[in-house]
């Protein structure tokens, strides 16, 4: 093979060009460089040097970084079964090796004689405070990554890793797997209140996959664009039965076994308890919240119970409200889980005379865009520009960040639903912004911004809920905290070494945007009209906001509280669906049916590092509100939120600032004091 674009390391990843058989031969020569890298630092020749070990030992990892990166990017937007292969026959090895290298007893005695250096050098030659904190996070990676195991037990541990690593992904590949197994065919009087434009894309996709399918078949799928409507206005209680069975059972036992997360959950719960063990903990929430501002899982599950209670009497209210339509309005005296999202939305339509249908009609892609950029250029004095580089699909977007014409950042968007690439939404780096020891050149930062609505249909530009909006914002302010860092330490720039339960903030933070009168007028453009969202609809949605916001804050602390008891309580995963099943007693309020399976496609914990970690949407909630807050504290009538003075301050003391301080040095550098949960609780309505 004359041309590996996976070596190629001028410059972005060669994305059209990589292909599965370029991978195992690329990793064989990162792999090499990185082995010889780690043999030469540990050496005895290689001084304790803060530069030293970084220009030895960060320079080849980080550069095998991008390439695996590059390819585990692929492989969850461009699956296919070649990649697929490529990518589990060579995960063991990456894991092997960083496992290793994150547990080398000569790597962190060198890292610890930097840092007994620099406790005992003067003021004047110590390290930078973003040195000294990349270098603490180091250490305590050390000890959370087993150097400080001997023998067996290191073995042990390595051999976690790797069969942990293994089992993520095949959890994550089975919950792609069957989302894509499933279609149901239906005729268009079987869709009877589904909207037209859904409608239009069941049918072309009906004449894409299925042969022999006539004018009048629709082919309905898992996927969110088709899934999520049909649920919230298909009035055929039969179909909504059978996508909710199908959807709420994916990846479970009533599915083929080769595809049953079951023992995959038991397993990575049961491995992370003997992780925890082999540390010196007594369960993996400790180990957990280690990194994070949470202090112990007692603390978080206190947290998560005072919500509980406080949200409540809103939840019980919202329930009863819920019942009650379904028997007066909708002639369903028995509300079963398949009709909650129709009924919900029936009764929104009855009580704000709207519906999220009639609303997505103003958020056509080109202008929610260019109405996002121009408010991240507003408050952060930056400009957004299109760019140019390799992607893997024709639809995906390439674009550039400057300052005074000065580079600042790059990322791509990739915003459409479509087989292989898997469900949700998120932001991935490329690379991280660094000052390169190797060159004395900034290297700066580049993002991947992942969305999954529905492409637009013929020449319509696609039409964005209001829900997907907020999701686009919520992945730009975590592209806005990668690309917009100030910080030259690899380690603590941008997202790198900010705290789990913190790293929501600027996400969250941006999500506020969507509810704002000023912000929504340039974000609309009605796709027949052109006319702006007008003031009497938005007014409804504002009133609507936090319609049923009891009940969904209940769900989360319900996921949140599931998944810290499930790693705080030693065997847990011998009855995970008995432990769920005891949450929902204690705090839910909408008890979903005995077949649910809403564990066996919780990727997030499972296979998405939020492993009692989930509880940080919550926790991050309350810094967001507050943060915003502030900018709510200083609106004035010719600006409204929009002050680029906060901005700027918000921008200098969270984005730029990043992991290079403590999360919560960060937010008093912002508001001066320490967060309060009152500005959630009023901007949920629940003060």
């Amino acid at each position: 093979m004359s041309h590996n674009p996976l070596l190629d390391t001028q410059g972005l990843p060669c994305f059209d060009q990589i292909k599965p058989e370029h991978v195992t031969p690329a990793l064989d020569i990162l792999l090499a460089d990185a082995e010889a890298a780690l043999a030469r630092v540990t050496s005895a020749e290689v001084q304790a040097d803060y530069d030293a070990l970084s220009l030895l030992l960060d320079v080849p990892t980080e550069r095998m970084g991008c390439a695996w990166g590059a390819v585990g990017h692929l492989n969850s937007v461009a699956d296919t079964p070649e990649l697929r292969a490529a990518f589990n026959e060579n995960l063991p090895r990456l894991t092997e090796f960083y496992t290793r290298l994150g547990s080398d007893e000569r790597l962190y005695a060198k890292y610890k004689a930097v840092g007994a250096a620099d406790q005992s050098a003067p003021p004047e030659r110590r390290l930078s405070p973003a040195r000294r904190r990349a270098l603490d996070n180091a250490l305590r990676a050390f000890v959370l990554g087993g150097a400080e195991l001997q023998g067996p037990a290191k073995q042990r541990y390595a051999e976690i890793q790797e069969l942990q690593a293994a089992k993520s992904q095949a959890f994550s590949e089975h919950v792609m797997d069957a989302t894509d197994a499933f279609s149901h065919i239906a005729s268009t009087d079987e869709l009877a209140g589904v909207p037209q434009d859904v409608q239009d894309a069941t049918r072309t996709t009906a004449e894409t996959d299925t042969q022999g399918a006539s004018k009048a078949d629709h082919k309905l799928t898992l996927h969110m664009p088709c899934y999520l409507p049909v649920m919230q206005y298909a009035t055929n209680r039969a179909l909504r039965e059978t996508m909710y069975r199908a959807y709420s059972t994916r990846a479970s036992e009533f599915g083929p076994a080769e595809r049953d997360n079951s023992p995959l959950m038991q397993d990575i719960v049961a491995l992370r308890q003997e992780e925890a063990q082999l540390l010196g903990y007594a369960n993996f929430a400790e180990v957990s919240l280690v990194p994070k501002m949470a202090q112990s899982p007692q603390q978080v599950m206190d947290f998560l119970r005072d919500l509980a209670q406080r949200a409540r009497p809103y939840a019980e209210k919202d329930m009863a409200e819920l019942r009650e339509f379904a028997r007066t309005e909708c002639d369903l005296a028995d509300l079963q889980a398949w009709d909650v999202a129709f009924v919900s939305e029936k009764l929104k339509e009855a009580r704000y005379a709207f519906s999220d249908q009639e609303v997505k009609q103003y958020f056509t892609e080109p202008t929610v865009l260019q109405g996002l950029f121009g408010l991240i250029e507003t408050l952060f004095d930056v400009q957004i520009s299109p760019d140019t580089a390799p992607v893997w699909h024709e639809s995906v977007r390439f674009f550039r960040i400057e300052r005074a014409g000065k580079l600042v950042g790059q990322f791509y968007l990739d915003p459409y639903a479509r087989p292989g690439k898997r469900p949700g939404a998120w932001m991935d780096d490329v690379r991280g912004r660094w000052k390169r020891p190797d060159n004395q050149l900034t290297q700066t930062p580049v993002a991947h911004l992942v969305c999954n609505y529905a492409k637009g249909v013929g020449d319509k530009p696609a039409l964005l809920t209001h829900d997907d909006v907020t999701t686009l914002f919520h992945e730009f302010g975590h592209g806005l905290h990668h690309m917009l860092t100030q910080v030259d330490d690899i380690g603590v720039a941008g997202i790198s070494g900010v705290e789990w339960d913190a790293v929501e903030l600027p996400s969250q933070f941006m999500e506020n945007f969507c509810w704002e009168w000023d912000v929504i007028q340039k974000l609309t453009h009605h796709v027949d009209t052109g006319a702006h969202l007008p003031r009497a609809l938005f007014d409804k949605m504002v009133q609507a906001k936090n319609f049923q916001s009891g009940m969904q804050t209940l769900r989360q602390i319900e996921f949140s509280l599931f998944d810290m008891r499930l790693h705080a309580e030693p065997g847990a995963q011998a009855d995970i669906q008995k432990l769920l099943e005891g949450v929902r007693q204690e705090v839910a309020v909408n008890i979903p049916p005995a077949f649910n399976r809403f564990q066996h496609s919780f990727s997030h914990i499972f296979a998405g590092g939020y492993a009692a970690g989930y509880y940080s949407y919550k926790w991050a909630e309350v810094l967001s509100a507050d943060a915003y807050a502030a900018f709510e504290e200083a609106a004035s009538p010719g600006q409204g939120v929009l002050n680029a003075e906060v901005g700027k301050r918000y921008r200098q003391a969270i984005l730029e600032a990043g992991g290079s301080r403590s999360a919560m040095e960060n937010f008093k550098a912002f508001r001066g004091r320490e967060p309060s949960i009152d500005a959630l609780l009023r901007h949920q309505g629940m003060a």
